[in-house]
């Protein structure tokens, strides 16, 4: 018995982390990242012997309190630990109680008397959130946006008597995004990489691996700690120091100017990459142009005539609108809650108590942030209503934007019933009276839930077959145009509303957005008229009645894909497990041809959302015009936006990028062989990205002599002349046994008679124009090339005369081969 206590002890004391070397530790701070410190280092096993912070405020104490109160470890929250300069003997004494070993400092606004640093056997460590010797001082966050850093991180450093002087431990980097702010940086990486870092320094020092690693004053910089009234913007700038100035203060202390004798501030700034959209104008003091007021926020101008676009605005009495509902401020009604909304205002009403415990009452005019609410708790305000209201999203910015208790329950109200969300799509259309309806139909790129114009402005002429007319003028998508696609599908499956969407919702929107393709047929199958050639009938059966039953099919497929359990050979103790899981891989490029502009589409993209994955699409530049109006359905549909991105243009220049895209996981293209090779090159050399191709092929239909010639004729002819003989699987080659070969092509004749060529929107067309210019060429030059080649060209082979010699309609070609070779 003995001898098995001692193994079970063995066994025991080896397989525990926190019996490692581990430490006696003083944690000196406060904040959410403090608490998220000391809880992990409670959890790796060193013992926080004592907590020093700030005092409660406004009777709430700091959340490092409450964490280490609810856990039993002694909590001191002195207002100060000197006075002129001395250490307060009492403060001191009680730090040196706890006896701990290792002072570690996660976030402290407090000034730590030096006895102090230097008190404990292994010093005191500090976190800073920047790359030392960069941006030493308080704020160092700020200052790696403002002075426009490509790289921004944070350092743990051994403290000494200077300012963020003291030998680096370790640091961490991470790169700048273009529209990155301080709360960006610091919630993806600054905050959950900084946590991991402190608990493993203190585990370095505790194992006697730390290092000590002198800064250098070469590069070293030192900015003071930006105030409000530093903060106003100065206007003789270029558009990237502007935008580099509002979001280095954004949200703290916020970058302000003077509209109209009032102090503004501007929130939410980012580059403004594409054409200045339409807007009002607003005179600002002291900028050289005035600004603009869009539909997706106010546009402001740099020396350097490039723009940046800021999202949100906040008046002098703490009110927060956005940017684009300046000239609109102040005319929202107010509105009357329903019975369940008033339990809805009630539940919201016990959060806001909970999160303000030092309110006695509150009250329709009890200001959130006045009331000594920070940046944590509205996170926490956030999540407990999604958590206890039917799972209802909100924004921070909706806190922001409604600190009053009476505004904030307004705010939600609208957000239950749906009036509160983003500004209806706007849609440039151009319109044509055709087919006994009105045609609208966009024509710029569809990027971010916006359409909009190419970056370049770049545009192309889209043909009308029929008559060889301009339809309209399209947006030629540019590299900048892809990248901003792909980097908005990437948004959106990784931080977007997609993202945590379950498959249930994701099938509601897919059937919802099947019904409106359905409601929307009879325009859509004119677009693809117009577009494409196709004959109306066939376009409103196939083009967009396949599409519609695509999508249905797929909906239903969103909560049914699952993994499965793989059985393997067990090895003792038989307690292995193998499954799979499926998941989305992400952004999926989707290139697509012109003979069936729709159906390709929903083939395609319909099994992409299904799965969960976002997508960017580039329709055949000749025929666009019916995926942007997909796009514009989508968004009725409910789908967030980037998840559907579509960018008309060349091959050559959007096709090509998309395949050698660094972000794209999977791309799926139809056409040409010669292209395939290129695109499978081009996804190998980049990411190795997953391709889909389907490829150029001459389908083959042999007809016997014991056949039924009639139904041969028939089947013959559809194989050939299906949409105008734009089919994948159309029959290249007929080959028919020589017996009955003669007859076969008399009657192919006398049918092909019969059909009429024409107009696609006419009803009684059976086959339309060819879907463009150079197809039409071609196919004359098969013509030719067979007749060159000894064939017999029995009937047409050559474009059907029509008023307007420009019409690509050509004759049906019956050809002869005259050799004495079986025909098989």
């Amino acid at each position: 018995m003995l001898w098995q206590g001692n193994q079970a002890l063995r066994r025991f004391s080896t397989g525990q982390v926190y019996l490692k070397n581990k430490l006696k530790v003083a944690l000196i701070g406060q904040s959410l990242f403090g608490q998220e410190v000391y809880s992990h280092l409670c959890k790796e096993g060193h013992r926080v012997v004592g907590v020093f912070t700030v005092p409660d405020k406004d009777g709430k104490a700091d959340p490092l309190a409450l964490a280490a109160e609810k856990n039993g470890t002694p909590v001191f929250k002195f207002p100060r630990w000197r006075v002129k300069g001395k250490t307060i003997k009492e403060v001191a004494e009680a730090y040196r109680s706890v006896g701990a070993e290792l002072n570690v400092l996660p976030f402290c606004t407090q000034f730590i008397p030096m006895d102090v640093i230097d008190s404990p056997k292994h010093g005191s460590i500090i976190y800073h959130p920047s790359i030392l010797p960069r941006h030493r001082g308080a704020s160092a966050i700020n200052w790696t946006l403002i002075m426009g850093d490509k790289k921004a991180g944070f350092s743990v450093f051994w403290a000494d008597d200077g300012l963020d002087t003291g030998p680096i431990l370790l640091q961490r980097s991470c790169d700048v995004e273009p529209n990155d702010t301080v709360d960006a940086l610091y919630n993806r990486f600054l905050f959950p990489e900084g946590i991991k870092a402190m608990v493993e320094a203190v585990q370095l020092i505790a194992d006697g691996k730390a290092a000590r690693m002198p800064q250098s004053e070469a590069a070293a910089t030192y900015e003071g700690i930006q105030k409000k009234e530093n903060a106003e913007i100065s206007w003789d700038q270029s558009a990237e120091a502007l935008h580099n100035w509002i979001r280095g203060h954004d949200k703290v202390p916020g970058a302000w100017t003077e509209i109209n004798g009032q102090v503004v501030t501007f929130y939410g700034s980012s580059l403004l990459n594409s054409s200045i959209p339409p807007g009002e104008p607003l005179e600002i003091k002291g900028a050289r142009k005035p600004g603009l007021v869009t539909k997706s926020g106010l546009v402001l101008f740099g020396n350097d005539g490039k723009a940046l676009m800021v999202r949100n605005l906040q008046f002098e009495d703490g009110k927060m609108i956005p940017a684009s509902q300046y000239f609109s401020a102040g005319e929202t009604s107010v509105v009357e809650l329903t019975a369940e909304e008033v339990k809805v205002a009630e539940t919201i009403k016990v959060i806001w108590a909970g999160i303000l415990s030092n309110v006695p009452v509150i009250e329709d005019s009890t200001d959130f942030f006045k009331s000594g609410a920070s940046s944590m708790d509205v996170v926490r305000l956030v999540e407990e209503i999604r958590q206890k209201c039917g799972g209802l999203q909100l924004q921070n910015e909706d806190v922001y934007m409604a600190t009053k208790f009476e505004d904030f329950i307004q705010k939600v109200v609208r957000k239950l019933r749906g009036d509160d969300q983003e500004a209806e799509l706007v849609v440039d259309y151009v319109s044509k009276e055709v087919n006994e309806m009105t045609v609208k139909m966009p024509y710029q790129c569809f990027i971010n839930g916006q359409f909009t114009d190419a970056d370049d402005g770049k545009t192309y002429d889209t043909i009308n077959p029929t008559d060889g007319s301009t339809i309209c003028k399209v947006s030629y998508a540019s590299l900048v145009d892809v990248d901003k696609a792909v980097a908005a599908a990437k948004d959106a499956f990784e931080n977007g509303e997609w993202g945590r969407m379950n498959a249930r919702e994701r099938g509601i929107l897919m059937y919802r957005l099947a019904d409106l393709l359905e409601e929307n047929q009879e325009e859509l199958a004119t677009i693809e008229a117009l577009d494409s050639g196709a004959v109306y009938t066939l376009a409103l059966k196939t083009h967009i009645g396949m599409s519609v039953q695509t999508f249905r099919y797929f909906a239903g497929w969103c909560d049914k894909i699952q993994g499965s359990t793989i059985p393997i050979n067990q090895a003792r103790p038989n307690r292995n497990l193998t499954f799979t899981r499926k998941e989305p891989l992400g952004v999926c490029a989707i290139i697509i041809p012109w003979n069936y502009p729709l159906m390709m589409l929903a083939w395609k993209s319909a099994a992409c959302l299904a799965a969960g994955n976002t997508l960017v699409l580039k329709p055949a530049q000749v025929t666009p015009l019916t995926a942007l109006k997909f796009a514009e359905l989508s968004v009725k549909a409910g789908f967030p936006k980037g998840v559907i991105n579509i960018i008309p243009g060349s091959g050559g220049i959007a096709g090509q990028r998309l395949s050698e895209h660094p972000d794209i996981r999977k791309l799926g293209f139809t056409g040409s062989t010669l292209i395939g090779k290129q695109i499978m090159k081009s996804c190998a050399m980049s990411n190795l990205k997953k391709v889909s191709l389907e490829l150029g092929g001459k389908s083959p239909l042999i007809i016997f002599s014991d056949c039924e010639l009639d139904k041969a004729v028939r089947m013959g002819m559809g194989a050939v002349f299906f949409n105008k003989g734009e089919n994948c699987i159309a029959a290249g080659r007929l080959f028919v046994e020589e017996s009955i070969h003669d007859e076969f092509v008399t009657r192919v004749v006398e049918e092909i008679k019969k059909m009429k060529i024409g107009d696609p929107l006419d009803r009684s067309t059976d086959h339309g124009p060819q879907n463009h210019k150079a197809h039409l060429e071609k196919l004359l030059q098969y013509c030719e090339a067979g007749v060159k080649e000894g064939a017999t060209l029995v009937y047409g082979g050559r474009q059907v005369q029509r008023p307007d010699p420009a019409w690509p309609l050509i004759s049906c070609d019956t050809f002869n081969n005259s050799s004495s070779e079986p025909q098989l």
